[in-house]
């Protein structure tokens, strides 16, 4: 603000008239006082720059927050390395990580039993999995492909992308991925081209960055929640604007005390049967089935 008050002084300046010598004020008047247009801008700043300190400062609402309840809990591979959960014409399908052991696998949600399992080369690291328009499409980590299948599992076809590719959903329109970043990217399904992107921002307008494996729910408009990577938290994101609309607090859902190495929360699927979310981790033996309910901040 300064810098654009000082810019102003000398364009006043250059317009006004030519100095000229003047006669003295009558003595038996006091002398004018000339304008302090330093002074002025400085007051000018001040003011300006407090008021925006003030609407910085201004205590907001706080983030609604849910909570879990669990409703059930289904058998899930121990060594699976969890990266993207789906849940499509009543069967669990997932995709896992790891060079040498990532694959996407349809499995039966009740038993945990993998019906069928195609196991991605060991070059690639297999990242986020969603459902759309018929097709399967799996992310990797760095490779900059993605895979697409069919319902068997036939690779059908690749994409490639730029960046990297961490959680992949869908609005039936486009394809939704995150990489990491605070940035979520809507990708034309045919040619991966970034349609549009928006900026993940909490109330505070703070951003939030390792945004992982993601679920997107026709809802409010449209609404995306996505684990974050290495926490027990779930965002819930406004699918048109970027803004936290609500967090759901995972905490105690898996114990620490039972995790192995590298055992985090990861891996969220909305079961349209029940209208509850199904969730696991990297390397969880198990698969929580949760109902959410709003807390009281």
């Amino acid at each position: 603000m300064a810098k654009n008050s000082s810019k102003n002084r000398k364009s006043r300046a250059k317009g006004f008239p030519p100095a000229v010598e003047n006669k003295p004020a009558p003595a038996t008047k006091a002398a004018k006082s000339p304008i302090r247009w330093d002074l002025l801008a400085l007051f000018l700043t001040i003011a300006v720059g407090g008021t925006y300190l003030a609407n910085a400062m201004r205590p907001r609402p706080p983030l609604p927050r849910f909570g879990y309840k669990v409703v059930k809990t289904y058998k899930h591979d121990p060594a699976a390395f969890t990266q993207g959960l789906q849940v499509h014409d009543g069967f669990l399908w997932e995709s896992t990580g790891r060079k040498g052991q990532s694959s996407i696998r349809k499995i039966e949600l009740e038993t945990g039993e993998v019906l069928k399992q195609e196991n991605l080369e060991d070059k690639y690291f297999g990242e986020g999995l969603t459902y759309h328009d018929g097709l399967f499409y799996q992310l990797t980590w760095k490779a900059g492909k993605a895979f697409v299948y069919d319902l068997d599992l036939n690779k059908v076809g690749e994409r490639s992308y730029q960046g990297e590719g961490w959680g992949l959903t869908s609005n039936g329109t486009d394809l939704i991925l995150s990489d990491g970043s605070a940035y979520l990217k809507f990708l034309d399904p045919e040619t991966f081209e970034v349609r549009r992107q928006i900026r993940v921002l909490r109330p505070d307008r703070v951003s939030v960055g390792q945004l992982n494996e993601l679920e997107y729910l026709d809802y409010l408009g449209g609404r995306i929640y996505a684990n974050s990577y290495g926490s027990d938290w779930i965002y819930e994101i406004d699918a048109n604007t970027g803004d936290v609309t609500r967090l759901i607090e995972m905490g105690g859902l898996w114990p620490n005390r039972e995790r192995p190495k590298d055992g985090i929360l990861n891996g969220i699927a909305h079961n349209p049967k029940t209208d509850h979310f199904l969730v696991t981790g990297k390397l969880c033996p198990t698969i929580y089935e949760v109902k959410l309910f709003l807390k009281e901040n």
